[in-house]
């Protein structure tokens, strides 16, 4: 039998498979299963500033609705604030507790100082390891990018001052250069980046002409792009390497380790096949690196990775221009009728 352990972020994991960030973790017993299931690690549900403050604003208003209905009555009901992150953190050291593997947290802010602060609080509950989730939706045609970038090195190196245990950052691919905004976070001193997020984006029901959001569920042809930058990534920088979206089967996390991740994270073929999943994966990743005579997963991580490729071009552009020219191959696997 392989040996499947692996490192990410000075974390020593008993497999590549880790457990992201999703609503699957809020019940305990789940955690638990996966666990036994074979998780290496499991990621708590994202901390979203944005949405505690939108809690804490429809509190305000619940509560005053019917202040002042009377000339002699100012509040019907006394003043209770909103009990903010602390109920998130409690459920996650609840975590923390009842499982033996590396549990991380996830963070989302919207101000600098709260970066910061809930960042601290996190690291109070025992986690192993701390993961700022990056996004930035367009919306001002007058901010560049650039500034966008700056930010986010600002919190990624003040949240590394205020805390001791390893920091990644989960970040999008819409980025200008995105090798060169990990390049600079890792400099700034991340320990391991996450490839890719996945943003919800919105779509139109044309029976009722409303928005909606369906389930932001990846597929299995979603994980050729974080593929791509584990390739470019491997041996280029010495940050941790954690492969994310489209992640279903153990040959897909063994494609992933191949091109230079060190992990990869799951969520959305849990929610597709169960949490028995994860065992099935760890089985094939297994059953496979037998077949291949790797003992242990240095054996192949980075093998197709571009530093260890004679062809200069497996990670550029000529891929395109390569499939342009045997389309007589695509005609043959889709006739055209």
């Amino acid at each position: 039998m392989a040996n499947l352990s692996t490192r990410y972020m000075g974390l020593q994991l008993k497999n590549p498979i880790i457990v992201g960030a999703s609503n699957l973790v809020k019940d305990l017993d789940n955690c638990k299963k996966m666990e036994d299931a074979g998780a290496a690690a499991i990621v708590y549900k994202t901390l979203f500033e944005e949405q505690i403050e939108l809690e804490r604003l429809q509190l305000s208003e619940e509560l005053n609705q019917y202040n002042e209905r009377h000339a002699e009555m100012i509040s019907l009901f006394p003043d209770i604030d909103h009990a903010g992150p602390r109920e998130h953190l409690s459920h996650l050291k609840k975590v923390v507790n009842s499982v033996h593997i590396p549990v991380i947290a996830s963070l989302n802010c919207t101000f600098d100082e709260t970066w910061v602060e809930y960042a601290r609080q996190l690291e109070d509950t025992g986690i192993n390891a701390l993961e700022l989730n990056f996004y930035s939706v367009p919306a001002d045609f007058k901010r560049e990018g650039k500034a966008i970038v700056n930010e986010q090195l600002d919190v990624v190196s003040d949240v590394k001052k205020s805390v001791k245990i390893p920091v990644s950052v989960k970040l999008s691919p819409f980025y200008t250069n995105a090798l060169m905004v990990i390049q600079n976070m890792y400099y700034a001193g991340v320990d391991g980046f996450v490839l890719f997020n996945r943003m919800f984006q919105p779509d139109i029901d044309l029976e009722t002409e409303e928005h909606h959001f369906p389930f932001n569920l990846s597929h299995e042809e979603d994980n050729r792009l974080p593929l791509r930058y584990m390739g470019l990534l491997y041996g280029e920088i010495r940050g941790s390497l954690c492969a994310n979206t489209g992640v279903f089967t153990g040959k897909d996390a063994a494609k992933m380790i191949m091109a230079g991740a060190d992990c990869v994270q799951v969520v959305s073929t849990v929610y597709k096949n169960g949490i028995g999943q994860i065992g099935k994966m760890v089985d094939e990743l297994n059953t496979w690196m037998d077949a291949k005579n790797y003992a242990d997963i240095d054996a192949f991580r980075g093998k197709l990775s571009r530093k260890n490729q004679k062809d200069p071009f497996s990670y550029r552009r000529a891929q395109y221009i390569d499939i342009l020219m045997k389309s007589e191959e695509i005609f043959k696997k889709y006739p055209m009728r």
